[in-house]
């Protein structure tokens, strides 16, 4: 039995949900443990409206719920949006912000609106 390669058509590796923001923001990432939180600070690196590039000097899982608290550019209100880890690499995170309350979905249009507010995307 052959087995068949079929090449992505162009751009097809490209395609995301959302468009990516480079940014370079302070993060506090807050990790509920069992018998604590733990706070570490880390560098927002990337910011859709879907989530979040995130380096952070502590060993998270894929799968892993956390807090991201940040910033914004452009805004001096401070947002903190759950998340879930999607991807890793080292201490490099790729999270998704989670949309499970009313109070997510209100921090979700916050970062929308500071999107909007910075511009064009990132062309990666």
């Amino acid at each position: 039995m052959a087995t068949e390669v079929v090449m992505p058509q162009p751009g097809y590796g490209r395609m995301r949900r959302w468009p990516r923001y480079r940014i370079n923001v302070p993060v506090r990432v807050l990790v509920q443990r069992p018998d604590k939180t733990v706070i570490v600070s880390g560098r927002g690196m990337e910011l859709s409206e879907g989530g979040m590039a995130i380096f952070a000097g502590v060993e998270l899982k894929v799968g892993q719920r956390v807090e991201i608290e940040f910033t914004p550019p452009y805004d001096g209100q401070p947002v903190r949006v759950r998340s879930t880890i999607r991807n890793r690499n080292g201490y490099n995170y790729g999270t998704q912000f989670l949309l499970l309350s009313r109070e997510d979905n209100q921090q979700a249009e916050q970062i929308r609106q500071v999107l909007q507010a910075m511009g064009s995307p990132t062309d990666d």
